[in-house]
């Protein structure tokens, strides 16, 4: 990825187009093995919340909730591409699909931890 602070990224379809601000690039790139993340195969990295803009098709945004409807997790009411989710575990950040980045397969990159979301802080008594 290259240097610059912002980066220009979509759903499958086009209909959702976001940019990041990325000023330290992708920042704790990751899977986790919860029952979500599992499905949805992504791998995410994280941003403040004022690190995502969305500029075009918030209106093609569905948010999806589950268990504790703490995470808040958005995906393209078209194409059904996940994009990004406000985190559980820091709802000061979001989690977002590194997949919709313009210009990177994250196939590509090496050394991606899986975080345990099976076993996530939150549900501990």
């Amino acid at each position: 990825m290259d240097i610059q602070s912002t980066h220009k990224a979509s759903c499958h379809c086009g209909s959702v187009q976001f940019e990041l601000s990325l000023p330290n690039g992708l920042v704790d790139p990751r899977r986790c093995d919860c029952s979500m993340c599992r499905r949805r195969g992504a791998i995410v990295a994280s941003v403040p919340l004022d690190g995502i803009k969305i500029t075009k098709g918030s209106n093609f945004l569905s948010l999806y909730q589950f268990n504790t409807k703490t995470a808040k997790h958005y995906f393209c009411s078209k194409c059904g591409i996940y994009t990004h989710h406000q985190r559980r575990s820091n709802p000061n950040q979001y989690g977002f699909n590194i997949a919709c980045l313009d210009g990177v397969n994250p196939l590509e990159l090496d050394d991606i931890p899986t975080y345990d979301g099976v076993n996530h802080p939150a549900d501990r008594a």
